[in-house]
């Protein structure tokens, strides 16, 4: 419950300072150019200060324990397997942490050379250490592939296209049912339009950014594979994670993940059945 509160208090103050920021600025939501303008502020700025904050945040969120000197051999492997794969990456050395909970592991950061890669104790608990190696290369692949800064953008456009197309909407609707009324400025119609449009549009651009999502991992899968010479154990990794206990990340993480939700359209991430395949697929090349 902790963790959900600081994300939805942290995306609330964004919101807030942004609403603030353009108000000082002088910003006319009524005019096309004023309206644009709003929407890529708050499209962009959200998306934008989320992933400048989602080390900070996963950190405590997740209640993360950065290994900042190793305190036992397993930590120390994890630390020099993390190490490994970011050097045949080109990238600086991650932060590198656990958290408690059920199988999964994620990788976040603004950027690529101060990233954090975290790895949970069900996953340490669950898994040969073939497995956590393959996980851990996926990790870093999203890293080096620049998948945060990727899905911050698409996100940042989708945030923007919802925005500005539902209050163009919302306007068209309010003039026609005030035709011939001296009302000024809008009405009861424009702002039910823009609520009723905000949540069609915001279904349509998950579905876009979760494809974008699937995408990612299929790479990051491949990723993993070149960086261990192999992708028999990447697919032993996935499998391992088909058998058993898993757990989602919070929504603005899940797409960092190893594992989440199958099977529908808003999913982070492809069925492992698929995922498994195209390795399989890669491995005949």
């Amino acid at each position: 419950m902790q963790r959900i509160l600081l994300f939805v208090a942290t995306n609330f103050a964004v919101l807030v300072v942004l609403g603030l920021v353009t108000s000082l600025l002088g910003i006319d939501p009524q005019s096309q150019a004023g309206l644009l303008i709003l929407a890529l502020v708050m499209g962009f700025g959200g998306s934008i200060i989320s992933l400048l904050l989602s080390k900070t945040m996963a950190i405590r969120g997740m209640g993360v324990q950065l290994i900042n000197q190793p305190r036992n051999a397993d930590e120390a492997w994890i630390v020099e397997t993390v190490r490994k794969f970011a050097d045949k990456a080109g990238i600086e050395m991650p932060d590198v942490g656990i958290y408690e909970g059920p199988a999964n592991a994620f990788a976040t950061g603004a950027f690529k050379n101060s990233a954090l890669v975290a790895v949970s104790t069900g996953l340490l608990q669950s898994m040969t250490h073939e497995e956590i190696e393959a996980v851990i290369g996926h990790e870093v692949a999203h890293i080096a592939n620049g998948d945060m800064v990727t899905m911050t953008l698409i996100q940042g456009v989708m945030n923007t296209f919802v925005i500005y197309i539902s209050r163009v909407i919302g306007s068209i609707v309010d003039s026609f049912l005030n035709r011939g009324s001296d009302q000024s400025g809008p009405g009861v119609g424009y702002f039910i339009t823009v609520v009723v449009m905000d949540i069609l549009l915001g279904f349509l651009a998950a579905i876009i950014v979760a494809w974008f999502s699937r995408q990612r991992e299929f790479r990051a899968d491949a990723g993993a594979a070149r960086m261990m010479g192999q992708p028999v154990s990447m697919q032993k990794a996935l499998a391992r994670l088909g058998g058993i206990s898993t757990e989602e990340l919070p929504k603005n993480m899940a797409s960092m993940g190893i594992f989440g939700k199958m099977g529908h359209l808003f999913s982070t991430h492809p069925p492992l059945e698929e995922r498994i395949a195209a390795l399989q697929q890669l491995g005949q090349r």
